[in-house]
């Protein structure tokens, strides 16, 4: 038996032929993306309040080598594939794509999100993708509580622990 949070991990084509659909429903479509390499409650209320602009919410995933090139030696620590599978586990999500390119222009581009959701630590005017969400259709909303929590000084604490 598939379990549910392993069927909403689809391609770009399922996920954007699922963004056409809500849109001609009437939905708003929200994109949200990140590495979640170890997810924390910042992810949580950011992916939370992703949910909340829209009716339905994809979530870009960074794979392995993406997170490598952004991140560093050492990352990520769970594998494309768990980390995915832990972001679509969460009630909030709808669909979850894994991308391999270091920005989320890709996805964009075939998704056309109404809304393309960030985090506190950006503001409207400098998310990478600005650019290409306006392209699409969209608009930029930073949405989340303040960035009080990250991987790094997580991974640094529980080093420091052990």
């Amino acid at each position: 038996m598939v379990r549910a949070s392993a069927s909403k991990i689809v391609s770009l084509d399922r996920a954007a032929q699922a963004a056409a659909d809500a849109r001609a429903a009437g939905k708003r479509v929200v994109l949200a993306n990140g590495c979640f390499d170890l997810l924390h409650v910042g992810h949580l209320r950011y992916l939370d309040a992703a949910a909340a602009i829209g009716h339905l919410l994809i979530v870009g995933v960074n794979g392995d080598e993406s997170v490598r090139r952004l991140k560093g030696v050492g990352r990520p620590l769970l594998p494309e594939s768990e980390r995915a599978r832990l972001v679509a586990a969460l009630r909030s999500v709808d669909f979850v794509v894994i991308f391999q390119e270091d920005n989320v222009r890709r996805l964009i581009a075939g998704i056309r999100p109404d809304f393309h959701a960030k985090g506190t630590d950006y503001t409207k005017e400098n998310v990478p993708e600005r650019d290409a969400v306006i392209a699409a259709g969209g608009e930029t909303a930073i949405v989340g509580d303040p960035k009080h929590h990250n991987t790094r000084d997580l991974i640094r604490s529980i080093r420091e622990r052990g």
